[in-house]
């Protein structure tokens, strides 16, 4: 079985432990809306493929992490396209939660979500229990204030953001504690890892930047020219378009470049190479680039 069909039969049986008949269904077919089909699962794939490289001596442990770190992850998005936020009709490619079962339960469904993340990494604690503390405080550095993605969507609260801070805190903050506690799952040091995380953290914002600027949303799955209807910071805006395609390039680079020497390094690097490449796919791109020009000219007119 591949990693990801792995994870993904993992996901499914960890919300099937939160979910009774006794219980309330919607909130259960909202959570099951959130999560599945999935994305790219990158997350969890970088959180078991460098627990992987460190020995992974506890699999239900590393597991059991990268799971709570997607669950997190989709939280983040259905409070994302809350209406209060981006109050986005699409997500992966279908409704999002709060245009299929409401606002109440999209709001729900996110807090739902992050507790069952804690409760998932807690309950398989028994075989390395030393490790459990560390892991907690990764994620929930990852998550919380001032620097996990909750401060990366406060910052689009604010009048001003320093961009640099904005994505680390709003992309690079999860990707930073998936590879952190992928390690730390496996008893190895958290920040041998970390860089992995806040280098490719970084370049998918940048990357998601562009995307917003070229793409539309049936390709995307989401809405798209969404940093300038909510006057977000965005690389693409700052930089200009060339300049963010060459900021991704170095960030990239620099995430190979950040792999330790281990048994695992060859799989991590054509991991993030392969992610590198769907994000911006060149065809797709000079594809993009004509559609740019186009609406440049629109402008001009």
């Amino acid at each position: 079985m591949s990693p990801l069909k792995h994870l993904e039969r993992a996901l499914d049986h960890a919300l099937k432990s939160h979910e009774s008949e006794k219980g309330p269904a919607l909130l259960s077919k909202a959570i099951r809306h959130a999560v599945f089909p999935g994305g790219a699962r990158i997350r969890p794939q970088l959180t078991l493929a460098v627990a992987q490289a460190c020995g992974n001596d506890d699999p239900q442990l590393s597991m059991a992490s990268a799971i709570a770190i997607e669950m997190i992850h989709c939280a983040s998005l259905v409070h994302d396209d809350l209406p209060c936020f981006d109050d986005a009709d699409m997500r992966r490619g279908q409704t999002s939660v709060h245009k299929e079962f409401g606002e109440r339960l999209a709001v729900l469904t996110g807090d739902a979500l992050i507790v069952m993340a804690y409760q998932t990494v807690a309950a398989t604690s028994r075989r390395s229990a030393q490790r459990l503390a560390p892991i907690i405080k990764t994620i929930s550095q990852g998550v919380g204030a001032p620097f996990g993605i909750i401060a990366g969507q406060a910052w689009e609260c604010e009048s001003q953001a320093v961009l640099s801070e904005y994505q680390r805190a709003k992309t690079g903050a999860l990707f930073a504690a998936a590879t952190a506690a992928g390690a730390q799952a496996a008893g190895s040091d958290a920040d041998t890892w970390k860089n992995l995380g806040e280098w490719l953290g970084e370049a998918y914002q940048v990357a998601d930047d562009i995307r917003d600027v070229l793409g539309d949303s049936q390709f995307l799955g989401k809405p798209s020219g969404q940093d300038q209807e909510h006057h977000r910071p965005s690389s693409a805006k700052e930089l200009g378009l060339n300049g963010a395609v060459e900021h991704f390039d170095y960030l990239v680079g620099q995430a190979i470049a950040s792999i330790p020497n281990c048994q695992g390094d060859g799989y991590l690097k054509k991991l993030v190479a392969f992610e590198a490449e769907r994000l911006l796919p060149s065809s797709w791109f000079e594809r993009g680039e004509r559609q740019l020009a186009i609406v440049t000219q629109k402008q001009a007119a």
